[in-house]
Formats: C-alpha cells, structure tokens, sequence
C-alpha cells in the first residue's frame, strides 16, 4: 500500500510542477521591458521567439537523465529558470544593466528551463504508470496550460498593478515547487512494484480527471474578477486547496473488492507482468513479421505495386514501443511525417497565440484582449484533457492514436479559414477556442505518440528533438506574418500611431497571413493521416494482443 501511495503522490507532484513552471504563458512585463532595454517591437518580438529556440535545446534534459537523477536534473532547471528571469527582473528594477544580446540569451535559457521541466514530468508518467501511461501524461500536462491563471492570481493577490512582478514570480516560484517537491521523488521505488489492477487505476485517474477539470474551471473563470488584492487571495487559497485535493483521490478507491464489485470481471494487470512483456513482443513481432511476408507474396513483384501502396509499406514501424536511439529516429519516414504534422499544426498554433493580441487589436478588439487569451489558455487546458478520451472510450471504440492526431488537427485550418471569410468578433472567438482544443489536444497527445512509435525508454530524448520545430516554426510563421503586416501597414483603412510606432487596422493587416497558415494547417492534417495508415497494422496488433491477454 506505501509504495502503491507513493506512485500518485509522483503524478501528484508531476501536476504541481506542471502547473507553477509554464512560465512561457505570462509576458505581460513586455513594455516595461521594451522600455528599459529602449528596443523596438521588432526586437521585443524576437526576445518572444526567444524562449521558443529554448526548446531547441531541450533533448539535453533527456540526456543528462541518463547521467544524473532526476530530482537533480530538475533543479538545474529550477536554477537556469532563477538566472534567466531573475536577471531580466534586475534589468527592469535597473538594479544591473545587460546589452540586448544578453537579454536574448537570459531569454533563451529561461526557455530551456520550461523544456526540462517538462521532461522531468514526462518522465515521471512514463516510468511510473507502465500500464496507464496516457492518462497519466494527459493529466500531468493539462495543469502546464493553468499556470497563466496561477500567476495572475499569485501576482494580484501581491499587487495587481505591477506587470514586473511576473518576472520575479517566474525566477521563483519553480524553484519553490521544485523544493516542495524534492521529498516526494527522492522516495526509494522498487523495480518490482507491485501494481493494482488496471481497472483501479481507471477509476483513480477518473476521479483525478474530474478534480482537474474543477480546478480549471475555478482558475480560467474566476481569474476575471480577481483584479482586487483581497479577493485574489481568498481565491488563491482556494486554488491552492484544489491542487492538493487530488492527494485524497488515491485512497478513496483502496480496496480491490468494490473495483470488482463495478466490474466483477475485469482482468488484473500488475507491475510485475511486465516480466512478460518481452514475450508479448516476441509474440507482436512474430506476427507483424508473418503479415509483411504476406503482404509482400501478395503484391508479387515490386512493379506491380502502385506508389502509394510502396510508400505506405516501406520501412514502416512494425511495433509499438521499440526503442530507438536519435540515430535511429532521423533514419525513419514515420518520423518526419510526425514532426511535419507537429510542424504544421501544433507549432503553427503557438505562433498564433503569440500573435492574438496584435490581431485582436487590428480587427478592432483590443478591449477583448484579455477575454481571447483567457479562452485560449481554457480551451487548451481542457484540450490536453480530453487527450485521455481515446483511453477512457478504448473499450467501447478504438481507434490508433495517430488517427486521433489526425482528428484533432483538423480544427485548425478550419478556424484560419473561418477567419479569412469573417473578421467579427465571433469569428475570432470561435476560431480562438478552436486552435485552443486542438493545441491542448495535440501538445498533450504527442507525448503518448513518441513514446508509443518510438520507445518510452528514449522518449525523454526524442520527444525533446520533436519539438525543436517550435523556434524554426515560430521563425518562419512569426517572420511570414509580420511581412505581410508590413506589407498592409499602408494599405489598411486606419493606421494608428501608439508609442511612436504605426499600427495596422483592417482585416487586410492578417487576411493573407490566415489564407497561408490555412493552407499549411492543410498539410500538416495530410502528414498526420499518413502517419495514421502508415502506423495503422502496429496499432491493431497492439490492440489484438491486448484483447488476447484480456482473455486468458
């Protein structure tokens, strides 16, 4: 029963991480930087991007965990985080004085600091929860997309009018967590725990999953009226109780006989069949080798294979979860595939909420500011959640997760091009909260999906070179959208001057921007279905073995 408690307590812990280190969330202290290091917006935005080329540099994390132990991998993080944004918080008190080319890199490493957290997290789910490993992660990552409305609470229950605190609360209040969080990962764990049945893990990561979508809607909805100091620390508090809340979530589901008595003929699965694991894949591999062999005797000679058969069967995984090394992984189709669609949708949404406020502002929204970004932080909380549905509908329809992929890519070309027909205020709603599921979706899925198609073991290293596409994407969609901006700024029906700077007006300012991400949005939903009918026979393999072992 200790070591069964101290397995949630991990994906507890993993959860308090995730939600006070999404530090990449909050910039609301971008004009008082933009005045202190007298840049201009051009400059400002490149030291947006910067926290993104951060995570270009994020598969160090998975490789020092092969060296170091993970409570120490964490605190270097805490401490790159409290030396990248604590000095930017010294260079906005004036306190010290850096160039721009130094503020960059503070910018860059404060970046990195959010990679590795994430991967100490991730981490955590797949080492620990073998058995559950999606609902585990979809849980753990969900929390990363409250961390703005955590810090908007913390900074106005302090002093609501000053946007410098964001800083000194990002240097900090990881490092306090991560402290808060030592003596749970430092607890010994057995390499042959014993588990409870599948069944009972279900139900605690049901109860969990509910808890959690409380916790947003307390966070995302009431952060609106938490404007005064009072009122965001009665709040704060109250936050604070819902996240340790879950703690109890374990224990109220103890005794094995009421999981039975819900579903009396559940199959129990423990920890310690893994030893049979590697039989199980003898057993996938055998069989997925006996399918190529006949699905090349029944193609015949390679001529008569039409290009897209060819290309959909040649060098395509044949099994879930076989470990590959980055050499390994740069070698394969599904790969590409996987960090094309990734390319295409996921990064490709990020770039367009770094971009909401000045698209607001051009479509004549600029007093909704607020609302949108908090619908799009809501939409993707609750995205990541809903990445558990797959798992939680397994028994009544199963689909491969990369065909869930898929699905939930969809949304996003579909809300650029309700933007390019409309620029109302309910088209910019709707498309908000459109790009917001989806991202939340995919940000959390993807996880899942790299260490399914290429190893749990690897996926703390591999994960992290999947995404370094977010600086080269932010580069390219941050580049490609301020061109045509530019390109409007004479064109547009009103141009305002703020500041000493020219602001675009009209919906001419980001019509072609939407038109082309539109288009790329496209491509990435394209990539993503190849993965699915390339990576289809794996996963119904996977899925026939597990129903076989169901059933012995």
């Amino acid at each position: 029963m200790e070591q069964y408690s101290s397995k949630w307590m991990i994906l507890i812990a993993s959860t308090w991480i995730q939600a006070f280190t999404g530090t990449n969330f909050d910039f609301s202290y971008s004009s008082e930087l933009k005045s202190v290091l007298g840049i201009s917006q051009v400059q400002l935005n490149y030291l947006s991007m910067a926290s993104d080329m951060g995570k270009a540099f994020g598969w160090c994390s998975g490789v020092s965990l092969m060296y170091f132990p993970l409570w120490v991998v964490l605190f270097i993080a805490a401490f790159m985080g409290l030396i990248g944004y604590g000095l930017q918080w010294l260079v906005i008190q004036r306190i010290i004085i850096l160039p721009y080319f130094l503020v960059f890199l503070l910018c860059v490493l404060a970046g990195c600091s959010i990679c590795w957290f994430n991967t100490v997290c991730y981490v955590l789910c797949i080492k620990h929860f073998p058995a559950n490993r999606p609902f585990a992660l979809s849980l753990s990552v969900s929390f990363n997309g409250a961390s703005a409305a955590l810090f908007n609470l913390i900074a106005n229950a302090i002093n609501s009018n000053d946007d410098t605190l964001y800083l000194l609360l990002n240097a900090l209040v990881p490092l306090v967590t991560s402290v808060a969080a030592l003596p749970i990962l430092r607890q010994p764990h057995s390499q042959t725990l014993r588990a409870d049945s599948v069944h009972r893990e279900y139900l605690i990561f049901l109860c969990l999953t509910i808890l959690a979508v409380f916790t947003g809607l307390y966070l995302l909805i009431l952060n609106s009226v938490s404007y005064s100091a009072p009122t965001a620390r009665i709040l704060l508090v109250g936050a604070v109780f819902l996240l340790v809340l879950p703690v109890i979530a374990p224990g109220a589901i103890r005794t094995e006989e009421w999981s039975q008595l819900i579903h009396p003929n559940y199959m129990l699965l423990e920890d310690n069949d893994i030893d049979d694991f590697g039989m199980h894949k003898e057993m996938m591999w055998k069989e997925d080798s006996s399918m190529t062999l006949w699905t090349e005797n029944s193609h015949g000679s390679k001529e008569k294979e039409s290009w897209t058969s060819s290309f959909l069967l040649r060098d395509r995984l044949l099994l879930l979860g076989e470990e590959h090394s980055a050499n390994q992984l740069m070698c394969r189709w599904d790969f590409w595939l996987y960090y094309l669609a990734y390319f295409c949708g996921g990064t490709l949404v990020l770039v367009y909420s770094n971009n909401l406020g000045q698209i607001s502002e051009s479509l004549g929204y600029s007093s909704e500011i607020s609302f949108l970004v908090a619908l799009y932080s809501a939409c993707s909380f609750f995205g990541r959640l809903l990445s558990a549905a797959p798992d939680f509908l397994r028994d009544k329809m199963y689909y491969a997760r990369t065909a869930w992929l898929a699905f939930a890519l969809i949304p996003t070309p579909v809300a650029f091009f309700l933007l390019v027909l409309s620029g109302s205020k309910a088209a910019l709603t709707a498309a908000t909260a459109l790009v917001g599921l989806s991202s939340g979706f995919v940000f959390s899925a993807a996880v899942s999906i790299t260490s399914e198609l290429f190893g749990p073991n690897s996926a703390g290293v591999n994960h992290n070179i999947l995404i370094t596409n977010i600086p080269l994407g932010s580069l390219l969609y941050g580049l490609l959208a301020a061109l045509v901006y530019e390109a409007n700024l004479g064109k547009s029906s009103q141009v305002l001057v703020l500041d000493g700077s020219k602001v675009c007006m009209g919906r001419n300012c980001y019509i072609q921007t939407f038109m082309w991400w539109g288009c790329i949005s496209l491509l990435g939903v394209a990539s993503s279905l190849l993965l699915f009918l390339r990576t289809k026979a794996a996963y119904d393999n996977q899925e026939r073995n597990r129903n076989w072992m169901r059933l012995i």
